[in-house]
């Protein structure tokens, strides 16, 4: 999947959803891992401390793709969680952000979300201004809507090469996954 060309020369976006995307690893990695999480969600805690470690094991061999997916309904603070992550991103450092927004899971808050972005030096009046203006709002919303097409219904949920991978039981599924992937011809 990852390895197909578009008529450009440049690579296919995986699960159909194109533009800029939040990735580790190379866009010619012959494995595509895509998530589509929730800060505020206690599984994608921990499925990002299962992620980390596949990033590690597999080096360039694996790409990491994560998507907006939040459920406003249980997680009152997940859709502004991901709103900040973007606007972290704006100013080069999602991924700094993505990794303090996990490690505030159980206890989201705004203040929290704030002193986040304090700590990883953004610049605060750009991103308060951002997040009262909700510039991002609707690129959060379009990763929730194409996760909506793909027929998710929770979080976390994993992609890899396209194909669902279902966590529902053990994390471990994902490596597996992962290995079975990089021994496929």
């Amino acid at each position: 999947m990852n390895d197909e060309i578009d008529d450009n020369g440049d690579p296919v976006h995986p699960a159909g959803l194109p533009g800029s995307e939040h990735e580790a690893g190379s866009v010619y990695s012959p494995v595509t891992l895509v998530e589509y999480g929730d800060y505020e969600c206690p599984r994608c805690m921990q499925a990002q401390l299962e992620v980390k470690h596949l990033l590690d094991a597999f080096g360039e061999q694996i790409r990491f793709v994560f998507r907006h997916f939040p459920d406003g309904a249980a997680h009152p603070h997940a859709e502004l969680a991901a709103e900040a992550s973007e606007a972290a991103a704006a100013q080069g450092k999602f991924w700094e952000m993505h990794e303090l927004l996990f490690r505030q899971t159980m206890h989201m808050s705004q203040a929290g979300i704030m002193r986040d972005a304090e700590a990883i030096e953004l610049d605060m009046t750009r991103f308060r201004a951002e997040l009262a203006d909700h510039v991002y709002l609707q690129r959060v919303r379009e990763h929730h809507a194409a996760g909506v097409r793909l027929g998710l219904r929770g979080t976390p949920s994993f992609f890899l090469n396209d194909v669902p991978i279902d966590v529902s039981f053990s994390l471990e599924t994902l490596e597996k996954a992962v290995r079975f992937a990089l021994t496929e011809p």
